[in-house]
């Protein structure tokens, strides 16, 4: 058995963020030695899992929803969705890059007076050019950031 602060330190999760994941049902504590919550061994996989998921950019509730009490229910069609919305994401951050490399190769003193420049913005005034985490931020906030 493991206390929390044992699975804080190994897992590098504040046990804030253990306790929170308990409060959302991702992960559940085998009881207490004395006042400490303790955990199986086990946990440090499931919180590996839930932190690949959150680094793909599942939100909480999508995570506990993919563990079953007989362990992880991955979905491959989540999976695949998830992996054309990070194309998606790709996509966006590489017309970003190249409109920021575009804007510092310009030759004129003032940004204002380059051609390249001036298409980008006319571009991100049309939202060709979307914020960059704008369809993320209400999965972020929907999900906290723990």
């Amino acid at each position: 058995m493991l206390t929390i602060s044992e699975v804080a330190k190994r897992s590098g999760q504040p046990a804030s963020t253990l306790r929170y994941y308990e409060e959302r049902g991702l992960i559940q504590s085998s009881g207490r030695h004395g006042l400490k919550r303790v955990y199986e061994p086990e946990i440090l996989e499931r919180l590996a899992l839930i932190a690949l998921g959150r680094g793909a950019g599942f939100s909480l509730d999508e995570i506990r929803s993919m563990f079953a009490p007989e362990g992880p229910n991955i979905d491959r069609q989540r999976l695949r969705a998830k992996a054309k919305e990070i194309d998606r994401l790709i996509r966006k951050l590489e017309k970003i890059r190249d409109s920021l490399r575009s804007t510092a190769a310009c030759p004129e003193p003032d940004q204002m007076q380059c051609a390249n420049f001036k298409k980008v913005v006319t571009a991100a005034g049309r939202g060709e050019i979307p914020p960059l985490f704008a369809d993320m931020k209400g999965k972020r906030g929907a999900s906290s950031s723990k």
